[in-house]
């Protein structure tokens, strides 16, 4: 690397002289997925590639999805932190974030399947596993894969097939996030000495207008909603009592959370699933409510939430109440959370007693609910 990569002859090959390329007797290809495609075309009718047209979309989807979600982010997270590219801790919260989502949404997608396309091996699990491999062995310990039980489940499966072990052998799971790589200062360069003079007393005195050798690193930017006025609301003092409250919920935890509820500082709202004619299968409906939870993560200091399944049989119905801090749903919120756009979202009116009726209820996980069983009830606190 840094020689051979940089020859005439390799430049020819991969203009930007990066590797992988493979030689075959038709020219070069560069790229790591262009080559699995072009090795797994090789045999006619692989059933790496599926056996159908939509399964070949769907192979390709993933194989796009392995590259651009799971290998890009874990990189943007491991690479600064060996060195290779320069380290900022918000761009590194950012790709966190990020890779949080994509694997949240591969955890459900897991959750009811053994591999991402069809009941077999595919080219995708092949790319996907091998991406996954580097953050496993380099960066994601298990307190952080642990939030993703359906990908640890599959990760392990797939490693130890016995023709990745042939490639990869045996696998051990980061035990630490590697620490950031300093870079050592350049060596300055040696100047002949020269006889030591007394400096002036005044000179050793800083001056009043010069500046710090090195500024001080800038406050990373506020949240929005850290910059509201104060409201009288503490969300932890509702979120312990909800927690706390065993007995007498209407009494204790509902009174409380209306004495304690800031109109001016907080908002509710109704969210309704759009597409509850999907939701055919009842672990597999829990298992998306729960991986959309898992995503409002990132909002867990100005929101508590409550998630319901409803129903006694297929369709089953996702209804939810959420409070947020402000008066609208946060915009960032709106904009990292996909899951966001697929329902409803209707602003509480306090001044309807029958709304209001609606969150006690779904506060208390009430059954029924609105005539209805209660399957599951999930809380975000």
């Amino acid at each position: 690397m840094g020689v051979s990569n940089k020859t005439p002859e390799f430049l020819k090959m991969n203009p930007i002289g990066k590797v992988p390329v493979l030689e075959t007797p038709d020219g070069p290809v560069f790229e790591s997925n262009a080559i699995a495609r072009y090795v797994t075309r090789l045999k006619a009718d692989n059933p790496l590639y599926g056996s159908s047209l939509i399964d070949y979309a769907h192979i390709e989807q993933w194989m796009d999805f392995a590259a651009t979600e799971v290998d890009a982010n874990i990189g943007k997270w491991l690479y600064p932190r060996m060195g290779f590219y320069p380290y900022a801790a918000v761009s590194e919260e950012t790709a966190i974030a990020a890779l949080k989502r994509a694997l949240g949404s591969l955890n459900t997608h897991l959750a009811s399947n053994t591999f991402l396309v069809g009941h077999s091996v595919t080219l995708a699990d092949i790319v996907l596993t091998c991406n996954l491999y580097l953050g496993f062995i380099r960066i994601l310990t298990k307190s952080f894969t642990t939030e993703f039980p359906h990908v640890e489940r599959y990760f392990w499966t797939m490693v130890n097939q016995p023709n990745f072990k042939k490639v990869i052998g045996d696998v051990k799971q980061a035990e630490t996030v590697p620490p950031v790589q300093k870079k050592a200062a350049p060596a300055k360069e040696q100047k002949p000495k020269e006889a030591k003079k007394e400096a002036p007393k005044e000179a050793l005195k800083p001056k009043a207008d010069e500046k710090p050798a090195e500024e001080e690193p800038k406050p990373k930017p506020k949240n929005p909603l850290d910059l509201l006025p104060p409201s009288k609301m503490i969300l932890d003092d509702w979120k312990r009592l909800y927690s706390n409250t065993k007995t007498n919920f209407r009494e204790v935890a509902i009174k409380g959370f209306w004495d304690m509820y800031d109109p001016e500082g907080y908002s509710l709202w109704f969210c309704d699933y759009k597409y509850n004619d999907e939701n055919t299968v009842s672990f597999v409906t829990m298992n998306k409510v729960g991986g959309f939870l898992q995503r409002m993560d990132l909002c867990r200091k100005y929101a508590f939430g409550k998630m319901l399944v409803v129903g006694s049989e297929p369709p089953f119905k996702v209804k939810g109440l959420w409070l947020f801090r402000g008066s609208e749903i946060p915009k960032f919120v709106m904009d990292e959370v996909y899951d966001m756009e697929l329902y409803e979202w209707t602003k509480v009116d306090l001044s309807d007693e029958a709304q209001k009726e609606r969150v006690n209820a779904m506060i208390e996980d009430q059954e029924p609910f609105e005539g209805e069983a209660l399957l599951d009830a999930k809380c975000f606190k």
